[in-house]
């Protein structure tokens, strides 16, 4: 089958403001270290794509794609981009691409990597009809690229400083040269490094060019506090302007990036914001052991923290509204939404929370903090750290089954005073 790879919004310009794209981010391992990202942070303020605010299962991430799809058809593509590597975790990987493949015969398929662990898995690829791939090189040079890596973890020996550089370079001119053989269409990524790799992108472009690579996405470095390049700055817009010109020698260049998160969905730029799930079927089972909170007359309610309606991705402190749930015999109906008291109330704010939810028996957060867990239980509310697919997990709470534990992610709470900043290596 040969698919209409024109709607594909990162690789064509000309549809993007058409076509949008969601990323199921299924594969929470990474297999190297770069010293630009941090991908422990969970900021919806940052635009990256080391950033998610949940982890999915392959058979939740295909629930969740069905959702999406109701709610925008104008999605045309279906990417996995971390919030790791894709391939740091191919099982993950190919089986959600398999699912979607299975029920969605005409989405386009595409995967970013660091390309270390591609190669062996271009053939499945090829037979899932995965028609674009994006692998993220930022030097051809070793001695560049053991500036860039931290660490590289090569099978099941890591290894540092130029011998992982040698390492991951082999395995990313080899990732390139299969793709190319396997008729799928590759899409380098190289973050611009000031003081780094900033004079030898152009390097960069000239080897892959010569590799059979389709395009170049030329990245300028956002740099994330806590991380080795911190400190580098960003590269000016003429140094960007003189990286890309140079490499556009060897390769078109891609000029509409928007950093795409790990869970992103809608229109490049474009994210959706999605809240009217206003009625859900439950169809979850679980097989954990029951932890049941018994329901109270006074409390039927439960509170849910969400960005965008489908996920329980929110941390309390950062909730300006809280989705109200019932459940209504075998289903669960959302009730209402209420706006949380205003933040920047102390203890006050908590307190107020409290009565807010006097009617509900538990909220459901991606993360709380001591003060506000400890006077919503005081309150009666019990506080629930989990994550996933809401009606799922809602399933679970009003059943009297434990609710999912969380995958460990680092939330940046307000320490990037919401303007959020990064770039990660998908």
């Amino acid at each position: 089958m040969v698919l209409d790879i024109s709607k594909h919004p990162c690789f064509n310009d000309k549809v993007r403001h058409e076509y949008g794209r969601v990323h199921l981010p299924v594969a929470p391992a990474c297999n190297i270290q770069c010293n630009f990202c941090d991908r422990a942070f969970d900021c919806m303020n940052e635009t990256r794509p080391g950033v998610t605010s949940t982890v999915l299962t392959p058979e939740q991430a295909l629930r969740y794609l069905d959702r999406v799809m109701v709610k925008d058809p104008r999605i045309t593509v279906v990417g996995i981009a971390g919030p790791g590597d894709p391939f740091a975790t191919p099982d993950a990987t190919l089986r959600t691409l398999q699912l979607v493949r299975e029920k969605y015969p005409d989405m386009i398929l595409c995967v970013a990597s660091n390309g270390l662990n591609v190669e062996p898995y271009v053939d499945r690829m090829a037979e899932l009809n995965v028609s674009h791939v994006t692998i993220t090189i930022n030097a051809v040079d070793p001695e560049i690229g053991a500036k860039v890596y931290a660490w590289v973890r090569d099978g099941k020996r890591v290894k540092g400083g130029l011998e992982g550089a040698e390492a991951l370079l082999a395995k990313q001119l080899g990732a390139v040269r299969a793709l190319k053989a396997a008729g799928i269409v590759t899409k380098v990524n190289s973050i611009i490094i000031p003081g780094i790799n900033h004079t030898h992108v152009k390097d960069v472009a000239q080897k892959v060019a010569a590799l059979g690579a389709d395009i170049l996405n030329t990245i300028p470095l956002l740099p994330v506090e806590n991380t080795p390049f911190f400190g580098l700055g960003k590269p000016p817009a003429e140094m960007v302007k003189a990286v890309r010109r140079d490499a556009e020698a060897y390769l078109p260049q891609m000029h509409h990036c928007t950093r795409c998160r790990a869970d992103a969905v809608g229109l490049l730029g474009e994210d959706m914001k999605v809240s009217d799930f206003a009625e859900l079927r439950i169809s979850a089972e679980s097989t954990e052991e029951p932890t049941r909170l018994v329901v109270s007359e006074n409390r039927p309610y439960i509170a849910v923290a969400s960005w965008e309606g489908m996920l329980i991705n929110q941390h309390l402190g950062e909730a300006n509204s809280l989705r109200i749930y019932k459940q209504d015999g075998d289903r669960i109906m959302l009730q209402e939404e209420r706006q949380t008291p205003p933040r920047g109330g102390g203890a006050n704010r908590w307190d107020a929370m409290a009565k807010l939810l006097n009617d509900c028996r538990a909220i459901l957060v991606s993360g709380a903090g001591h003060v506000p867990t400890k006077v919503l239980n005081a309150a009666g509310v019990e506080v629930t750290v989990t994550e996933g697919l809401i009606d799922e997990v809602l399933a679970c709470v009003f059943e009297g089954r434990s609710a999912p534990t969380p995958v460990s992610l680092k939330a940046c709470g307000t320490s990037c005073g919401g303007n959020g900043s990064g770039m990660g290596c998908g």
